[in-house]
């Protein structure tokens, strides 16, 4: 007769197959496991909040650059306005709006001459930025 062969059905599996496998498996590839998982969450998430604080970054960058520009603009313009200020021909537009009259000129009225209630374009206040 052979050895080890017997008529009999095999027995049965057992009930908890699934917890004597898990048993098998040593327990630091399960906390590597684990911890691998936790780290690449971790992983994805970082790297969505990086892409999200570049790309709010560069739109605060562009959004500052632009203002810096317009107020480089604006510095010019009062810059420019300022050295105008200062010359003598924009000094004596002044005085012809105020009624001055210079010394080698005569000043002619005449009676029907209509009136103005606006001032002309030499004597409008420009506003500057």
């Amino acid at each position: 007769m052979l050895r080890g062969v017997t008529d009999l059905p095999p027995p049965p599996p057992p009930r908890r197959d699934w917890w004597r496998r898990l048993q098998r498996l040593p327990l630091s590839m399960m906390i590597a496991s684990a911890l691998l998982a936790l780290g690449i969450v971790q992983l994805t998430f970082q790297l969505g909040h990086s892409l999200y604080r570049t790309s709010t970054w560069t739109r605060d960058t562009q959004a500052t650059q632009a203002r810096t520009r317009e107020l480089e603009r604006d510095i010019e313009e009062l810059q420019d306005a300022v050295k105008y200020t200062q010359t003598p021909e924009h000094l004596q537009e002044l005085a012809r709006c105020l009624g001055y009259v210079g010394v080698k000129e005569k000043k002619i009225v005449a009676l029907n001459a209509p009136t103005v209630d606006r001032p002309t374009e030499i004597c409008k206040t420009l506003r500057v930025p």
